[in-house]
């Protein structure tokens, strides 16, 4: 039996605010993610970090939803890193002093929490991150237990308010994109889903790990196992309301076969005389988008919102498409790229999403190496040659040394060297003979 999760949810305002600020033009309702994690355990605990005195209407919303509102602080530096400093501390302080938490919810898409994460499960807890798939680290989706997109929780209605919210993009007349221009930046609203053949290589594997395990293949212990082989996969991204209306558009797609009712569905692979078709994999786009940046350096030098950067790649490889890949965004591949160190992407609540040079085209330089020291034998070969009437650094003809002076001895003559000379003492001055003429 599986245990029971109390969860204690720790809420990032700041990160999440502007993050949803940027690329769904909509503020941020504690609610709904609420809401989300509710349906996996029960919450125990609520805080949320932020400096509250000027957020005076999501302070009112935090208060509806019983979120302890924890005061941040900003340093006289204005370091914006005090919050999650707060927030890792609260967190692993409860992970020791509240052994009954066994669940942890971090609702942030900061890269910064990754440490976090991974400390709480070395002490066995289960850890969900929620945000937004345009500005939550890949790292950070990938390594918790389950990742929930915010865009996933929008329901209809909140989504096409979103897309009311949303700036029309440069050029619109009001027509919906088509698919092939699908790069139109991170704020078209409502993401189209993704193909379902896509999903097929994680539905597939994780067929073949219950094979191994000898388990039948149902659809709670499907998606769980899904889930641990990719954390961030979510059944609304193909358009699915549930994971079983997911694995109904499977059967409907002839992928799978599907037996049992009442909700006791097993699910099996199905066997297919046909060669598999490879499936694109998102690391085969960053070619491209280096080329485009590096045609349009100099414009990327003081940084381009992701629309900019969407419409000079769309002009310049039209057969372009983020959607074969995974992505049903562009603004979630600049994500992407950003862990990759290809680009820079920095939230703004005016602009949107801004994107600038990455660390990988501004490479560190090259330390100088030290002199290795040479031996007798090079000093030997790297002389300078002397040439006559040439100035040079070594003496040709180097003057022979000097003897050594001999040392007499007093006693007796020195040998070879004769008699010693000697010397007669002096006569002493005595008074002058005879008188004085």
């Amino acid at each position: 039996m599986q245990e029971k999760l109390n969860i204690a949810v720790f809420v990032d305002y700041d990160n999440i605010e502007i993050g949803l600020k940027s690329t769904l033009r909509r503020e941020f309702d504690v609610s709904i993610p609420l809401d989300a994690l509710k349906e996996r355990g029960d919450i125990v605990a609520k805080f949320a970090y932020a400096n509250w005195g000027r957020q005076e209407g999501a302070a009112r919303l935090m208060a509806e939803n019983a979120v302890q509102m924890v005061q941040r602080l900003p340093s006289p530096r204005g370091d914006k890193n005090g919050g999650d400093i707060n927030l890792a501390l609260d967190a692993l302080e409860m992970a020791f002093t509240h052994p009954h938490v066994n669940a942890f919810a971090i609702i942030s898409g900061d890269s910064d929490f990754i440490p976090l994460v991974n400390k709480l499960k070395e002490y066995g807890k289960t850890v969900f991150v929620v945000g937004g798939k345009a500005f939550t680290s890949t790292i950070l989706q990938q390594n918790c237990h389950e990742f929930v997109s915010y865009e996933s929780l929008l329901s209809d209605a909140d989504r096409s308010d979103t897309r009311e919210r949303a700036p029309r993009p440069q050029g619109a007349q009001g027509t919906q994109p088509a698919r092939e221009q699908r790069p139109q930046g991170p704020n078209r609203g409502r993401p189209a889903p993704l193909d379902l053949g896509q999903a097929m290589p994680l539905v597939e594997r994780a067929l073949q790990v219950l094979e191994r395990r000898a388990v039948q293949p149902q659809l709670g212990l499907l998606k769980s196992t899904m889930l641990q082989l990719d954390s961030a996969f979510t059944e609304k991204a193909y358009g699915a309301g549930s994971f079983s209306d997911f694995v109904e558009k499977l059967k409907k797609a002839d992928f799978v076969n599907v037996s049992g009712q009442g909700g006791r569905y097993i699910i099996e692979r199905k066997t297919s005389s046909q060669p598999e078709r490879p499936t694109p994999k998102p690391e085969e786009m960053l070619p491209t988008l280096r080329d485009v940046l590096e045609t349009h350096r100099l414009e990327m030098e003081n940084g381009a919102t992701a629309d900019e950067l969407a419409s000079w790649v769309q002009a310049e490889v039209p057969s372009f498409d983020v959607a074969a890949h995974g992505f049903q965004q562009f603004s979630e591949f600049l994500n992407y790229a950003q862990d990759k160190l290809v680009v820079r992407v920095e939230p703004d609540e005016e602009k949107g999403l801004m994107v600038y040079l990455g660390a990988e085209f501004y490479p560190p330089a090259v330390p100088e190496q030290p002199a290795e020291p040479t031996t007798a034998e090079e000093e030997e070969e790297e002389k300078q040659p002397i040439v006559e009437g040439q100035p040079s650094l070594i003496e040709p003809n180097p003057p022979p040394p000097k003897p050594k002076p001999v040392r007499r001895s007093r006693k007796g003559p020195s040998p070879g060297h004769g008699p010693e000379r000697t010397r007669r003492p002096r006569k002493r001055k005595t008074e002058l003979q005879g008188p004085m003429q």
